[in-house]
Formats: C-alpha cells, structure tokens, sequence
C-alpha cells in the first residue's frame, strides 16, 4: 500500500510543479513561496482548530493534530528551515530555467537519498534497484547536454548550482522525514502542520529584510491563481508520502524514487503548456529516468 501512497503523491506534485512554474514565472520568488506555504497552512489550520474545540470529533476523522513537546518542535523547526532553503534556492531556479531542466535534476534526489537510506537506515538495494539508479543519474547527465544546446552550461551557471544544492537538502529533508515520521511517531497532519508554520516563521523574518522594505520588489509582484493552488497540491503530496512512510515496511529510497516519477507531468505537459526546446531531444533521457524508477519499483 505504501508504493501507491507514493504514486499517489507523486501524481499531485507533477500537478504542484506545472503550477509553481506558472506562479514564478517573471514573478518575485519570495511573495510567490511565502503565498504557497501559506495556502497550504491555511488549509490544515482548520484541522488544528478542530482538534483543539472538537477533539474526539477530530479523532473519528482520522485528522486529530496532536500536541508534541517542546524537543519534538525543536526537530520540526529544524526541517523547516532545511526545506525553506531549499525552497528558495529551487523557486529561482525554477524562474530563470526550464522547466524541462529543473524537474529532471531534482529526478537525481533519488541518489542522495539512497546513499543516506544505507549508511544511516541501513536499507539494502538489489542489484536492479542499483542499475536504475545509474540509470536516473546518466539520464541526468544526458540532459545537461542538452541543457547547454539552450545555451544553459551546467558548470558556469548558478541557477544550476541553485537546484543542485536545493536538491541536496531536498533529499536531506526526505531521510529526515522518517526519523520524523517513525522514530518519533509524529502522525503526517501534526507534522505538515506545525512544519508550515515555522516554514511560515522563517520566510517572514527573510522578507522582513530583503523584501518589505523595498518599494521596487513590493511593486513588481503579481498574485497569481496559481500560488494557491501550489500550496494545496503540495500539501496533498505531502499527506499521501507522509502516510506511505507511517508503514513499518517502507523504504525512504524506494518512496523518493517512486515520487520521481512525477517528471513525465512535468517534462510531456510542461514542456507543451510553457513551449520550451527540445521536447523530443528530452525524451530520451526522460525515458532512461523512467526505466530506472521502474526497476527500483519492481525489482
């Protein structure tokens, strides 16, 4: 059951991505990400009132937000603040790159996650799943060649830098959600919603410096149907990979390479709505990340 949770969450966070490209495009990123997360608080805000005022009612719907101690805040914090940086790293990225280029290299979060499953979690892959993940990693590769044909070079561009690191602490936030998640039981609405509201916390006191103070920026922001709508389909995302992972069986290496498979929303539909190059040219390594995920997933 915990694989189709993963395929479940990886079908809306193709959807979240077409959305965000939409909701940062020639837009500033930091009203843009703080609009997202909020959305997404607000939309779990009522699950918190409701198990404060209607507690048992809360528990019969399966949606009960528990109260955690001051240590268990302590770890949510600190993956808001792991995932806030990513995000900001990822978001400018995304506006100044294709959206066929970002998806595919956040595809390699898989990797970095499976190194960290086996040295910290002790997971074990087989020799298939060790073939689809040098398939996920060479399909990378393959499209930084075609990268550059866009006249992006991976090795001088810091926007690619950009979503290299963020996929790095994407990756990291992932181990860190089964710690979470397992080690200290945290059931998934109590963690995504106190983790939206230090992420909230967080990107007020950035904004608080480099953005509110500054007439230009405030003015140059446009509100997008789109920003919302981010923030819903993340946190749907979010609720399924989190209930995947409450099972004892899971595998964090195997759930971050099922949600990988959101590239085909991104790279086919993408790449048709926002008309970027090379869609063929892209196939062919989408096909080889596919084939890899495909070999994690049944092997």
């Amino acid at each position: 059951m915990w694989m189709y949770l993963g395929l479940l969450s990886a079908v809306f966070l193709g959807l979240h991505n077409l959305c965000k490209k939409h909701a940062v495009q020639g837009n500033e990123v930091f009203p843009v990400l703080l609009g997202t997360i909020s959305s997404g608080f607000l939309l779990i805000l009522p699950f918190y009132l409701g198990s404060q005022f209607a507690p048992d009612y809360m528990r019969d719907l399966g949606f009960y937000i528990e109260d955690i101690p001051l240590k268990t805040h302590g770890f949510i914090f600190i993956k808001s603040a792991i995932m806030a940086t990513s995000w900001v790293l990822a978001y400018q990225a995304l506006k100044h790159l294709p959206i066929t280029i970002v998806t595919p290299i956040r595809s390699a979060g898989p990797f970095f996650t499976f190194i960290g499953a086996i040295f910290i979690y002790q997971e074990r892959p087989s020799p298939l799943q060790w073939i689809g993940f040098v398939l996920i990693i060479g399909s990378v590769i393959l499209y930084s060649r075609i990268g550059k044909k866009e006249g992006i070079v991976f090795t001088r561009n810091k926007w690619i830098l950009a979503i290299i690191v963020a996929t790095f602490l994407g990756a990291s936030s992932g181990l860190y959600d089964k710690f979470l998640i397992q080690s200290l039981a945290l059931t998934p609405q109590t963690l995504q919603f106190w983790f939206c509201f230090y992420t909230v916390l967080i990107l007020l006191v950035i904004m608080a410096v480099i953005w509110f103070p500054k007439v230009e920026k405030r003015r140059a922001f446009t509100w997008r149907w789109s920003i919302p709508a981010v923030g819903v389909l993340l946190q749907t995302a979010d609720y399924f990979y989190f209930k995947a992972l409450q099972d004892p069986e899971a595998l964090i290496m195997l759930l971050s390479a099922i949600k990988r498979s959101q590239i085909i929303i991104a790279v086919v539909i993408g790449g048709l709505i926002f008309k970027e190059q090379n869609k063929r040219k892209k196939l062919v390594p989408l096909t080889g990340i596919m084939l890899g995920v495909f070999l994690i997933l049944y092997s």
